[in-house]
C-alpha cells in the first residue's frame, strides 16, 4: 500500500522530543524525513540512556523512519548543503529560540528566498513572540506556566508533574496537524507559510474543560487526585487488593451500579447522592461509602461484575502491566524490529489504524551521520567532495 504522505520531503533540524516526535509521525505516514543533527555529537538524546550496544534507546524511540545527516552548520560548506536540502523540501522544522535562526542563517525569510513555497515550522518553549520568547523552556516549565502542575496530584498533597512529557507531545501533535493543514493549503495554492508552535500554548490549548469552568463561573481547577471535577463516581477506588477505576457518571449508570453491583439501593435516595452534580459536591463522602463496600472484594471480582453490567471500569496498571495487556497487544501497539547495531528491539506501534494508507516502520532510527553520503549524492555532490567535507569537519565521518 502506498502511504498517505509519500512524496512529502521534510528537513528536520529539531532535537530531543517535540520536533522529533512530530517528524517521526510524518515519517510513519510516508514522508521522506532527513534528520540534520548538530556536529559532532548529534541530537542531545543520544547522550541519554538506557543504551543498547552504545545506542540510546530514547533516541531510537522517536527517530524511526528518518535518514540521518550530521552536518556542521557553522561552516559555509555545511550551510550550503542545508540550503540545497531546503531547495527541494516541502517542510522545514527547527526548535530554536527567536534570533538564533537568523544568526545561523536558517531563519524563515532566508529559507523562503531559497524555496518560496517552504512550510517552516518552529517549535520552542514559549513561542517566537511575547515577553518570554527568549527564555529557555522545557516541558516541566510549560506544565508549571500552564497551570497543569498546580491542578495535578492529591487534594491535600503537593503539586505534581504529569507522568509524561505532556507539553512536548502536545507541541509535537500541534505541529503535525498544523503542518498537514499548511501542506493542504500549499497543494491548493502553491503558497508556503511560517508556523510558530510553543510548548506552553500547545498544552494550554488542551485544558478545554478547565477553561470552561474558569470562564463560565470563575472556578480555578484544584487538585483532585483521580476524581473528576463535575462527575461522580468517576475516579479510582480502593479494593481489597488494589485500586480500580469506575465511571458511573450519569444517572442511569449510577442507579445500575447501586442496584446491581454494590446492592445499595439506599444510596439512590441519599440526599448527598441524588444527582450527578450533587454527588460531585459530596465526592469525598461518596468515596468513603463506596470504599467500605469495594474493600470487601478483590479488584478482579469488581471489574468482572462492573463489566457484566455495562458500567465503564478498568484497572490502574503499572506500565509493564499495560504493555502486557492482551488488548494492547492485539491492537499492535508494540512492534518488534531489528536495529543494525542494537539488534532486536521493541517500539510503540501506530495509534491510528488506516484502512488504505497504514503507518509503516520502514527504517530504524539512523546511526549518527549514517546517510551522509546517500543524501549528499542525491544533492549532486561527488564522492570526492563528500570525503573532503568529512576530512574538514563539515560532515561527521
Amino acid at each position: 500500500m502506498e502511504q498517505a504522505l509519500k512524496g512529502m520531503k521534510v528537513i528536520d533540524l529539531s532535537q530531543v522530543l517535540a520536533g522529533p516526535y512530530c517528524t517521526m509521525v510524518l515519517g510513519d505516514m510516508g514522508a521522506d524525513v532527513v534528520k540534520v543533527e548538530k556536529f559532532p555529537s548529534g541530537d542531545d538524546t543520544r547522550l541519554m540512556g538506557p543504551y543498547i550496544n552504545e545506542e540510546s534507546y530514547m533516541y531510537m524511540m522517536v527517530n524511526r523512519n528518518k535518514r540521518g545527516v550530521c552536518l556542521n552548520l557553522k561552516t559555509d560548506e555545511g550551510l550550503q548543503v542545508l540550503y540545497k536540502l531546503i531547495k527541494d523540501a516541502d517542510v522545514f522544522i527547527e526548535n530554536y529560540r527567536p534570533g538564533v535562526t537568523k544568526k545561523l542563517g536558517i531563519d524563515y525569510e532566508t529559507l523562503k528566498s531559497i524555496n518560496p513555497s517552504i512550510i517552516y515550522c518552529s517549535i520552542s518553549g514559549y513561542g517566537q513572540t511575547g515577553p518570554y520568547k527568549n527564555k529557555g523552556g522545557f516541558d516541566i516549565m510549560a506544565q508549571g506556566l500552564s497551570g497543569l502542575i498546580d491542578m495535578t496530584g492529591e487534594r491535600q498533597g503537593k503539586p505534581v508533574k504529569v507522568g509524561i512529557a505532556i507539553h512536548d507531545i502536545a507541541a509535537g501533535q500541534t505541529a503535525i496537524q498544523s503542518i498537514l493543514a499548511a501542506y493542504i493549503h500549499r497543494l491548493k495554492t502553491g503558497t508556503g507559510q511560517y508556523i510558530d508552535v510553543s510548548l506552553v500554548d500547545s498544552g494550554l490549548a488542551w485544558t478545554v474543560w478547565e477553561a470552561a469552568a474558569y470562564f463560565g463561573k470563575g472556578e480555578v481547577p484544584r487538585r483532585n487526585g483521580t476524581a473528576h471535577r463535575v462527575s461522580a463516581p468517576y475516579q479510582g477506588y480502593k479494593t481489597k487488593d488494589g485500586f480500580i477505576l469506575i465511571g458511573a457518571a450519569n444517572q442511569k449508570l449510577w442507579e445500575k451500579f447501586c442496584l446491581e453491583v454494590v446492592h445499595k439501593p439506599e444510596w439512590i435516595r441519599d440526599e448527598r447522592f441524588l444527582t450527578n452534580s450533587i454527588r460531585a459536591q459530596h465526592v469525598d463522602e461518596l468515596e468513603v461509602e463506596m470504599e467500605k463496600v469495594l474493600s470487601q472484594q478483590e479488584s478482579a471480582y469488581w471489574l468482572d461484575l462492573l463489566d457484566k453490567n455495562g458500567i465503564p471500569s478498568g484497572p490502574i496498571y503499572s506500565y509493564d502491566q499495560a504493555l502486557a495487556d492482551e488488548h494492547i497487544i492485539s491492537r499492535e501497539m508494540i512492534i518488534d524490529y531489528e536495529h543494525p547495531v542494537a539488534g532486536a528491539m521493541k517500539t510503540l506501534g501506530f495509534p491510528a489504524k488506516f484502512s488504505e494508507t497504514p503507518g509503516q516502520l520502514r527504517n530504524p532510527a539512523p546511526l549518527l551521520g549514517q546517510h551522509n553520503k546517500e543524501v549528499l549524492v542525491e544533492l549532486g555532490y561527488s564522492i570526492e567532495e563528500i570525503e573532503s567535507f568529512m576530512a574538514n569537519s563539515v560532515l561527521k565521518n
